[in-house]
């Protein structure tokens, strides 16, 4: 992947960051699992601009099932691509006998298969979890970030939600094998806190779109297929009402949002990771993106499609995330909603920053 001038400036910002203690990193040897995927590739790549701009000699171990984009990754970063299948161990020799940190991303992302193959989901989750925890325990890891997520929450009937705030999910839906397994999944990396000491965070990050986000046909995140209609300049379409409120974050916030929870955040806690002024309803999101970014000359319409319940679509919600445990921390995010489209716009067209506001 080429870094285009957006995605650099990014990675310049997240480094420019003095609330990050990046000398803590100094000789230490950092693994990142699903580092072929959106944020553990942002977080490689942030890491290794590090390594270069401070000289912190860390040696980055990027863990993946996809042995062609993981090397590929290497020879950009210059780091140690590790291929394998996050649920069986992968624990050996080659890696060092003390892994410092460790960003657990590795997970079944597309709605679809959560609702096609719920049982592949759940393992990769609960299985992949319990081997990182075991080799974290095993390899004396110093802080160990869990990426799990907003979809925890399920249906509330709040408006607005903390870490400690739980709501229903339907466990008669095979979508829910995503969130119900990452919530066990939660448990599990309190469990290994509590009885091996394990020092682990618990990341809850909202949808997360910006530079860095692959144009990729493939992906049907709503932000990704309103970003491709605006570049077609073709009206959006809707498959819902759209009623159901996204909490959003762009990708250089959330990668920073990361590192204070690696470095700073207290273990066994969770932290939401979202940007309050980048919430919206995914008509509101809609039609932010056809007026204000494409500026009037896309539309928004409503089209149910026949096979709905297919497309593995997450439950409506309206709440909104708190993030006050991690504006403590320092953190802040800088990018809200119209800008984080802009920015994504622009990475994909090769363009250079543009200007923004919050």
């Amino acid at each position: 992947m080429r870094k285009s001038g957006v995605l650099e400036s990014d990675i310049h910002d997240v480094l420019a960051d003095n609330n990050i203690p990046w000398s803590m990193f100094r000789n230490s040897a950092v693994l990142i699992t699903g580092a072929t995927g959106l944020i553990g590739g942002l977080l490689v790549r942030t890491l290794s601009a590090a390594n270069l701009n401070y000289k912190l000699n860390i040696e980055i171990i990027a863990h993946g099932r996809n042995t062609d984009k993981g090397t590929a990754l290497a020879r950009e970063c210059g780091i140690r691509f590790k291929a394998g299948d996050i649920t069986k161990p992968i624990s050996d020799d080659s890696l060092p006998q003390t892994i410092d940190f460790i960003f657990h991303c590795a997970a079944v992302t597309a709605s679809a298969v959560m609702v096609a193959n719920p049982v592949e989901v759940i393992t990769i989750s609960i299985d992949g979890t319990k081997n990182i925890l075991d080799l974290a325990h095993e390899r004396n890891c110093r802080s160990f970030v869990f990426l799990s997520s907003m979809e925890v929450y399920g249906k509330t009937g709040l408006s607005e939600v903390t870490e400690s705030d739980l709501g229903y999910i339907d466990l008669s839906d095979p979508r829910s094998s995503y969130p119900e397994s990452k919530r066990l999944c939660e448990l599990l990396c309190n469990a290994y806190a509590t009885r091996y000491g394990v020092p682990v965070k618990i990341a809850r990050p909202a949808l997360t779109f910006g530079a860095g986000t692959p144009n990729d046909a493939g992906n049907t995140r709503v932000a990704n297929q309103f970003a491709r209609k605006a570049l077609a300049g073709e009206d959006i379409e809707l498959h819902t009402p759209g009623s159901s409120v996204s909490n959003c974050c762009y990708t250089a916030d959330a990668v920073r949002g990361l590192l204070t929870i690696l470095l700073k955040g207290k273990d066994g806690q969770a932290y939401n990771l979202s940007n309050p002024l980048a919430c919206a309803t995914i008509r509101e999101m809609a039609d932010l993106v056809a007026n204000k970014v494409c500026e009037g000359r896309i539309g928004v319409a409503i089209n149910v499609p026949k096979d709905i319940k297919k497309r593995g679509y997450a439950p409506d919600v309206g709440h909104k995330l708190n993030t006050d445990k991690l504006n403590a921390l320092g953190w802040t995010p800088k990018y809200g909603l119209e800008y984080m489209f802009r920015r994504m716009i622009a990475d994909w067209r090769g363009e250079p920053s543009p200007r923004h506001k919050r």
